[in-house]
């Protein structure tokens, strides 16, 4: 005998409580506590063994070819995969609203059908005949896709016992609900009990199987909205990142129960559909005829993917008495950092200028290999000089002034190599460079900026300027103490 009780538990950090409350005791966070039923036994008692209904097999009598990877026809997002759609599998795909997460699905089952597969597209969210608009301006029709306006979890699950596709999206769990679990579309208890359901049928359908894309909504601060079990129950959750007002799009695995979880696809979202882009290196970098002052061109490690990226960095010719210290797409904090270490160990005099500092492309340069790339375009703006556009920067930069080696090398190099770049400045200790490629090593930054003026020029073409200041000569500071 049992009895069920009512508890109360928070979305974000599972506490439960007797009661509803509208903010969380324990993590403060508000409108994230919901009700959750559990059985309260009545009277212990011993358990006792139920015969199974299938007999446990050796390990060598399953068949592996039933949980194969299926090309899905889209590279980058087989890239992600691990190599494309396992039979039986459930991916979560999460974004923010207008990424572009149903034009992607829309072009999968696009690209399924036309390997001659079937598929079925379940919106909660949308009307068929707005699927069937966007599929006509993204030339996405097919005979073998078929299309669901539902948001009960019965009739969807009847729909594909009727339709028997292979591949199902649905659009999105948060809208789909189950008569036989309480509480509000969307909250915890009905995501739980409905991705528990849709697990359940995919693992149980019979072959060739069924798989589930599964799309998830995300919180304002950018996790996936739900249960943190949500992500426990899913075989791959992927996130589907982009910023508005550029049209890169990436998806980046975080869980991947069939392959690397660290890799990055990159698409490109066109009024007419998305496309993949298999080399996105030239996306990261300006295309200009002759060097500027300013810049420099690093490699940027995003998951296993090696990527060529540009910064470019203004420092103002005006001593001002509050300088300010901008950054686009780069970390403020970092920024900050390496100009005071240029300030300290390199002798600029960048206290009273203004700095300016972006990437190019809308990329993110998250990783500490840049670091030199970053001082070696604050330098170059500041002294007027232009590095080579066949050089690139890798590197760590320490409090100390010493540049510090970084994980990939090898990878770096050799996409760098592979693109035409022939100089890279590097930390010392490296190793050897691929052919085609030359390397300067340096212990130190201010060893780094001394092989920088080596092969820096003056710009062909002088920056127009009004009324320019006189400019201070570029000191470099030995790390020994003594100054050049």
């Amino acid at each position: 005998m049992a009895k069920t009780r009512s508890q109360y538990r928070c979305s974000q950090c599972d506490h439960v409580t007797a009661k509803w409350v509208g903010r969380c005791p324990e993590c403060g966070t508000w409108g994230t506590v919901d009700e959750v039923a559990t059985l309260t036994a009545l009277g212990g008692r011993a358990r006792r063994p139920v015969a199974p209904s299938s007999a446990a097999q050796p390990i060598s009598a399953i068949d592996p070819e039933t949980t194969r990877h299926a090309p899905s026809g889209i590279d980058e997002l087989d890239r992600v995969l691990g190599g494309g759609i396992v039979p039986g599998s459930v991916t979560l795909l999460a974004g923010e609203p207008g990424v572009g997460k149903s034009t992607l699905l829309l072009e999968v089952v696009h690209r399924w059908a036309l390997a001659g597969h079937r598929a079925l597209y379940v919106s909660g969210e949308e009307s068929a005949g707005q699927i069937r608009m966007r599929a006509e301006r993204t030339g996405c029709t097919h005979d073998n896709v078929y299309l669901a306006a539902e948001s009960d979890l019965d009739t969807v699950l009847g729909h594909i016992e009727t339709v028997r596709p292979s591949l199902v999206i649905i659009d999105s769990v948060q809208t789909l609900s189950s008569t036989d679990t309480d509480g509000v579309t969307g909250g915890v208890t009905q995501v739980r009990s409905v991705i528990t359901a849709l697990t359940g049928y995919a693992k149980s359908a019979p072959a060739p199987g069924v798989a589930l894309l599964v799309v998830g909504h995300v919180t304002k601060d950018g996790a996936i909205a739900g249960p943190r079990s949500l992500e426990h129950l899913v075989d791959v959750v992927l996130h589907f990142e982009g910023d508005r007002n550029t049209a890169l799009r990436l998806v980046r695995g975080v869980k991947n129960r069939f392959g690397a979880s660290d890799e990055v696809g990159c698409f490109l979202l066109r009024d007419n559909g998305i496309e993949g882009v298999a080399d996105p290196s030239g996306l990261f970098l300006d295309q200009r005829a002759a060097p500027v002052p300013g810049t420099a061109v690093t490699v940027t490690l995003d998951g296993k993917r090696p990527m060529i990226g540009e910064v470019q960095a203004l420092v103002g010719a005006a001593e001002v008495p509050s300088p300010r210290r901008a950054v686009s797409g780069i970390d403020q904090s970092r920024a900050a950092m390496i100009t005071a270490v240029l300030q300290a160990h390199s002798g600029l005099d960048l206290a009273r200028h203004d700095v300016y500092l972006s990437t190019v492309g809308g990329m993110r340069l998250t990783d500490p290999s840049s670091d030199l790339a970053i001082a070696l375009a604050v330098t170059t703006s500041y002294a007027g000089l232009c590095l080579p556009t066949s050089t690139i920067a890798i590197g760590e930069v320490g409090l100390a002034g010493d540049l510090r080696r970084v994980t990939g090398m090898d990878r770096r190099l050799a996409e760098a190599a592979r693109l035409g770049f022939r100089t890279a400045l590097v930390p010392a200790g490296t190793g050897k460079a691929p052919r085609g490629l030359r390397l300067l090593q340096s212990a130190t930054l201010a060893e780094a900026i001394r092989q920088m003026l080596d092969i820096a020029a003056a710009p062909s073409e002088p920056v127009p300027q009004i009324s320019p200041p006189p400019r201070p000569n570029l000191r470099v500071v030995d790390p020994r103490g003594a100054a050049e």
